[in-house]
């Protein structure tokens, strides 16, 4: 067996890099700022009452929720219910009731020390770039799914880089391979490696790719960033489908959800949240089935996924292939396959969507023209990427400044400062909402806007609303321009638009204006390494 994985397989030990620092728990209402000192993280403990809710609950089984549900009286349960728990209509309710449960809380309140590991393939060509697979590896209960069917995959992707590398196959990029601690805590040994190592990581990673519970029933689910969904689609031509014979996992895919269908990464549920939300960096989650109904309790068994999640364990090989086959691709190929028109059409969606929620305000115009730029430049990049002469002695220079293009694209939808009132939350297109019954999966500060300012004037709101449009369409011009690249530089007639006027020379007040935002994306332009 490879050193490789032997290392990683015996004990997830190879090349280990370990963050053994002692951590305090987080203390922030939204995903926030780590503490990373023990004493001062004692004295800023929060109490509990604050800390934690005041009403604790724990995940039981259908027939458990069942059996108490319908000795309750009150009010009738909602239609949703009774289907979840198997009751008649006119059977149980939502209390108060005379049903006695033994309820036993215990929790443990303690400082902890977590510990990241880490193994590194490093680059021939470009050791300065990062291609980065993680899993987590720390389970509420037995964790068969959650992360062990992910972890199981990462250690078989160890094994077979081992041998390829015996081979004497070495990446034109570095691989690195992140087994995190204390996720289920609140992805806290990703995120703090993430910003302890923020400017090294927005300068050089090229994308996270994440899986966490890998299996859990069938047919394929992917989440990504929108430059990377041409690359996934490719790479599930080339893998057998597990489930059907004669099949690739793009065909049964393709047909189970009536066309390809990736999800897009604004929720905060796993480790890629630090790497998208905090530090730009293009990402991609991984799992087969949809749902799985013994999350977070004991049933997560391996009998569960021997009997009934994958009794053959062909998911589990078919999740490695598509993991490995992404790995490879990202790190080998001689300039990165992201593709930023795919990456626009997306955000075309986006706008139309919420232009039609809007009522087709006029100052949508502005965020449609920046969208169309960022298309016209992901077209622009392809030509002068295909075009490239690789016979004199510079092509290897001018293909790395072509990848730096690629690869600092995605950090242009950062916002420096972050969302008002959640700044650690900086990217302007995928970052949860504040309100998790918003109506947008996209555009985080426009749906902080409309939420937030739902009993003001109409006037108020459209105002508030208006300043992130403004903020999402330069921040998707500065994009299109690092694609190009170019120094940030608006043309003057995107800045008149915005203000409903056309062609001419522009007013005193919107040349002041103009010059006004120049200077604002002089100094977003220069907040990222």
């Amino acid at each position: 067996m490879p050193a490789l994985t032997r290392a990683l397989s015996c004990a997830l030990l190879a090349a280990r890099v370990a963050l053994a620092r002692e951590k305090a728990r987080r203390a922030f209402a939204s995903h926030g700022e780590m503490l990373s000192q023990p004493a001062a993280a004692l004295a800023r403990l929060p109490p509990a009452s604050r800390r934690f809710p005041a009403i604790p609950s724990m995940p039981v089984s259908g027939k458990t929720a069942s059996a108490i549900i319908r000795t309750l009286g009150g009010p009738a349960l909602p239609a949703d219910w009774q289907t979840g728990v198997g009751l008649p209509v006119d059977v149980g309710g939502v209390g108060p009731g005379p049903t006695l449960v033994n309820f036993t809380y215990q929790e443990d309140r303690k400082m902890g020390m977590i510990q990241d590991i880490f193994a590194i393939i490093k680059g021939y060509e470009e050791p300065d770039r990062y291609v980065i697979l993680g899993n987590h590896r720390d389970a509420w209960t037995y964790g068969a799914v959650d992360p062990n069917s992910g972890t199981s995959a990462l250690l078989d992707i160890a094994r077979r880089l081992g041998i390829m590398l015996q081979s004497g196959w070495t990446p034109r990029r570095t691989i690195i391979l992140c087994s995190w601690d204390a996720e289920e805590f609140g992805m806290i040994g990703s995120t703090e490696w993430v910003e302890e190592n923020l400017e090294d990581l927005q300068s050089k990673a090229v994308a996270y790719l994440n899986v966490d519970c890998a299996v859990q029933g069938i047919g394929l689910f992917a989440g990504s960033t929108p430059q990377l969904d041409n690359l996934l689609v490719d790479v599930t031509r080339q893998v057998k489908d597990p489930d059907v014979e004669g099949k690739t996992v793009h065909d049964t895919w393709n047909k189970m959800t009536g066309g390809i269908n990736i999800e897009r990464l604004a929720r905060t549920d796993s480790d890629f949240a630090p790497f998208l939300h905090h530090a730009g960096i293009p990402c991609m989650d991984l799992y087969y089935g949809k749902e799985f109904p013994g999350y977070h309790t004991a049933l997560d068994s391996y009998h569960w996924m021997e009997k009934h999640g994958d009794p053959l364990f062909l998911r589990h090989v078919a999740i490695v292939e598509i993991w490995g086959l992404l790995a490879l691709r990202l790190a080998d190929d001689p300039v990165l396959p992201f593709d930023y028109q795919t990456y626009a059409s997306q955000l075309q969606e986006h706008a139309n969507a919420f232009s039609s929620m809007m009522e087709n305000s006029k100052w949508v115009h502005l965020l449609n023209r920046s969208i169309e730029d960022l298309s016209d430049a992901g077209l622009e990049f392809l030509k002068e990427a295909k075009d490239q002469n690789i016979s004199d002695g510079y092509s290897l220079m001018r293909r790395r400044l072509l990848n730096d293009r690629l690869l600092l694209a995605e950090r242009s939808f950062l916002q420096a400062d972050g969302l008002q009132g959640r700044g650690w939350f900086k990217h302007l297109m995928y970052s949860p909402p504040e309100d998790y019954e918003s109506k947008l999966s996209f555009f985080p500060g426009v749906a902080d806007a409309i939420s937030r300012s739902s009993n003001r004037s109409a006037k108020e709101q459209q105002a508030a609303v208006r300043h992130e449009v403004r903020k999402i369409s330069r921040a998707i011009q500065r994009a299109a321009d690092v694609l190009r690249g170019e120094f940030s530089n608006r043309n003057e007639s995107l800045y008149s638009s915005r203000d409903g006027g056309g062609g001419g020379a522009p007013s005193t007040q919107q040349a002041t204006t103009s010059a006004a935002w120049q200077l604002e994306d002089f100094a977003s332009e220069f907040s990222f390494p």
